[in-house]
């Protein structure tokens, strides 16, 4: 008996398939959003800064999971959009914290709704509980597997 793995090993695996899925839908998503001026990253930065008391790039940096010179340049390029405000932050003058303006936020929403459109084109073949129990999995493993 044989122990090389073949070809149907990888691809019976979640890893495989979701970096396969998950490519394809940042393309999908990356290309569409492109025209709102905006990267995957920069969609991710307006997520992180919704809904959230004012957070410092540090802050940001660190619940993301990435370095903070990243935040700093998606926040540079999202100030020139008009979509975030640094300010200085009352308790520690130091420190900047990132704010959602209105167009912040409406750009939130452009970007919501492209990754619900690609959503729909990439779970069109599936039923309803399919896609309730997919997504339903998938928030699973992001709580399991935070960034940090």
């Amino acid at each position: 008996m044989s122990d090389v793995k073949g070809a149907a090993d990888l691809h019976a695996t979640v890893v495989f398939n979701l970096g396969t899925l998950g490519t394809l839908a940042t393309d999908r998503f990356a290309e569409r959003i492109e025209k709102l001026g905006l990267k995957p990253k920069h969609a991710g930065l307006l997520a992180a800064l919704d809904g959230a008391r004012a957070a410092s790039q540090q802050d940001l940096a660190r619940r993301l999971g990435v370095a903070p010179s990243l935040i700093v340049a998606l926040a540079d390029q999202l100030q020139e959009l008009g979509a975030l405000e640094r300010i200085r932050d009352a308790q520690d003058r130091r420190r900047q914290v990132l704010v959602l303006t209105t167009k912040g936020r409406q750009l939130l929403s452009d970007c919501a709704a492209v990754a619900q459109s690609v959503d729909k084109e990439l779970t069109s073949e599936l039923s309803d509980t399919q896609r309730a129990a997919l997504t339903h999995a998938l928030h699973l493993l992001s709580e399991q597997h935070p960034p940090v």
